[in-house]
């Protein structure tokens, strides 16, 4: 029974995930109409609360299976998202079944649910699957009948269907290399025609209600597509929130295993240090009816040991489980054999950590991008409160005073204005220093600089006659690409030194001790670039590499590699451009607001010395502007506790929302 109470759990978190998002929306969507309604916004913030708003509406749960053919990746996926069809949906068959990567997901623009298919013969042209994914035309589609299973099955089948090529058209595409084993025959030869994938990547859209609630499948080939298609490795598997490894129990960890784990899974964890799940697949192959449950059981824990010691990772941190026994007991309803299979126990385990690591990553998001300006409004407000407070103090002990103290108030008054007024003179030679500064950081980032690199890179690459003239092509970019980010990162540390400069001592002089600038960081782009240099090393030194037509190798290199190297140092600029904009706002948001209360209360000053009937009329005023000030207030904190509002609430879930509140207080 406990265990069926887990099953539950991941429908119900899934649709709590999603609840949550609404949520956010709601509260920023609220944000944005009290500040179209209080006049305290501006068109840089109009922007940055439309770009939040349109990536938590597009924003997906991805998660990859990854695994060498023959481990029962597919059959896994069926078990766990696909058993109410009462079939197997996925074509998962004994052997080398998923020949190409296939994403799982639901298109909310399409109006027929669709199976799109991308022609292998597409590798040979310098185009990225993300460029072609925005052009359906290239694509081979088929239209799905959701009233029945059987057509769905029956289209899903293409996904998998192959064609026997020449042997070096295979080598060109990519898909053959003497490394191979698999290809060699039983003499030790090489057939003459290689069977290969009819498709390069396919997508599978439609309206399941775990993917309509924004949740997408990555189902990778094995060490194959991976060493020949980086953008799998480079781009897709990093972004995906979680990643399944699949072993099977009755081969253990074999030598390609290894070799995937390390090259492509392994740095995952490094960078990520979550969501990744090590799956012992197929353990009902050890279940000997000669031996006894409890046997079977140590045998299982063995099994699960070895795994583990060889990947370098905990006994726990391995899964046993039987797809196929799992997606049998879901259609038969068998919850014997259910529980046996331990499928629920994994569907735990992405309800409960992959799904709030996904929701912490979200609000880690939201709290970078607007929840800065949320505090900003919160702290304008709380200024204004205590001006309006202090204001209020003052005219209430003005009642019966004479002329002579309203007179000298007026004066204090105006000397504090010429003296700000100083100070603001200051502070806009500083701004302007400081304006100089980030045009220089600017021409550091220009992509005209990285374009001339990969221009002479290209050069040298195509040009040269061997292997290692190409690898030192592309290991020479990477290393010149590091150079240039690194003299971005020393240039900002002088940059981000002399902003504090300015905030320090615009806050010294005028007692403001609760603004904060907001420093541009460079920490994520050089991650980003040194990811993709040990991508690019391992590219480099691969088999594939050294066996494969050197022009495909050149696309392949400039396609999946450079392309994304480009994109970082395109992130770099946009951000630091955004960043200038930014990082002064503020203080001239403080400045603005700071001088228009020094006139406020130099003009109430001025009519109470002119009237004294003035003096009720404004008190009552300034008392309605506090309450409308304190409901206000109140307005923007609940939308702050809205951001930072978990799944759950729960010990560790209330430890992550004090977190995520420091975020973004």
């Amino acid at each position: 029974m406990r265990r069926a109470v887990e099953h539950m759990r991941f429908n119900e978190q899934i649709q709590a995930f999603d609840h949550w998002k609404h949520e956010v929306i709601a509260g920023i969507e609220k944000y944005q109409r009290w500040l179209d309604k209080a006049g305290v916004g501006d068109p840089e913030d109009e922007l940055r609360i439309y770009e939040i708003l349109q990536s938590l509406r597009s924003d997906r749960l991805t998660i990859a299976f990854v695994a060498e053919f023959a481990r029962g990746k597919t059959e896994l996926i069926n078990a766990i998202f696909f058993s109410e069809y009462d079939r197997r949906l996925l074509p998962s068959e004994a052997g080398r079944t998923t020949m190409c990567p296939t994403e799982l997901f639901y298109d909310t623009d399409a109006e027929q649910a669709y199976v799109r298919l991308l022609p292998i013969e597409t590798r040979l042209n310098e185009t990225s699957l993300n460029e072609y994914k925005a052009e359906p035309i290239h694509w081979a589609q088929i239209e799905l009948d959701l009233s029945s299973p059987e057509s769905m099955a029956e289209a899903f089948q293409e996904v998998i269907r192959t064609k026997k090529v020449p042997r070096g058209e295979a080598q060109k595409l990519g898909l053959f290399s003497e490394q191979d084993d698999y290809f060699r025959l039983n003499d030790g030869t090489f057939p003459d025609d290689i069977d290969i994938p009819m498709w390069r990547h396919a997508l599978i859209s439609f309206p399941h209600p775990l993917l309509k609630r924004g949740l997408v499948i990555l189902d990778t080939p094995g060490m194959n597509a991976l060493g020949s298609e980086p953008e799998l490795t480079v781009s897709m598997l990093p972004s995906a929130q979680a990643v399944m490894f699949i072993l099977a129990a009755d081969t253990g960890v074999t030598k390609s295993d290894l070799d995937m784990w390390r090259h492509n899974v392994m740095p995952l964890r490094k960078e990520k240090g979550k969501g990744l799940i090590v799956v012992l697949n197929k353990v009902d192959t050890l279940w000997d009816e000669l031996k006894g449950e409890s046997a079977i059981t140590r045998t299982i824990t063995e099994q699960r040991g070895k795994a583990a010691e060889v990947l370098g990772i905990d006994g726990d941190s391995v899964f046993p489980v039987s797809a196929q026994k799992g997606l049998l007991a879901k259609i038969r309803h068998d919850r014997e054999l259910l529980e046996r299979s331990n499928v629920l126990a994994l569907e735990a385990v992405l309800a409960e950590e992959i799904l709030p690591y996904k929701q912490r990553l979200v609000r880690e998001h939201v709290a970078a991008e607007i929840g800065g300006m949320i505090k900003e409004t919160r702290d304008l407000l709380s200024q204004r409160l205590n001006a309006t407070t202090s204001q209020l103090e003052e005219l209430r002990g003005l009642s019966g005073k004479n002329n002579d103290v309203i007179t000298h108030l007026m004066k204090k008054t105006r000397e504090e204005q010429v003296a700000y007024h100083q100070n603001v003179e200051s502070f806009q030679a500083n701004k302007r220093i400081l304006s100089e500064r980030n045009e220089e950081l600017k021409k550091l980032l220009d992509l005209k600089q990285l374009d001339d690199l990969v221009t002479k890179t290209r050069k040298q690459m195509t040009g040269s006659w061997t292997t290692h003239g190409l690898k030192d092509g592309m290991k020479s970019f990477f290393d010149s690409a590091q150079g240039m980010l690194r003299e971005v990162d020393d240039y900002n540390k002088q940059l981000s030194r002399l902003v504090v400069t300015i905030y320090r001592k615009f806050q010294k002089e005028h007692g403001i001790d609760n603004v904060k600038p907001v420093l541009y960081v460079t920490t994520e782009y050089m991650k980003d670039l040194e990811r993709l240099y040990a991508d690019a090393e391992e590219f480099r030194k691969s088999p594939f590499t050294t066996m494969t037509e050197q022009s495909f190798v050149v696309k392949k290199f400039f396609i999946s590699l450079v392309s994304h190297a480009r994109n970082v140092f395109y992130r770099a600029h946009r951000d630091a451009d955004k960043w200038n904009k930014a990082v002064m706002t503020p203080l001239v948001r403080q400045i603005k607001e700071h001088k228009a209360q020094m006139e406020r209360r130099l003009e109430n000053l001025r009519k109470i010395n002119d009237s004294r009937e003035t003096l009720e009329s404004r008190i009552e005023e300034l008392e309605k502007n506090a309450l409308q000030l304190k409901s206000q207030f109140t307005e923007v904190q609940t939308i702050l506790r809205v951001i930072g509002q978990p799944l759950e609430r729960g010990p560790d879930e209330k430890a992550a929302l004090e977190q995520s509140v420091e975020i973004v207080e």
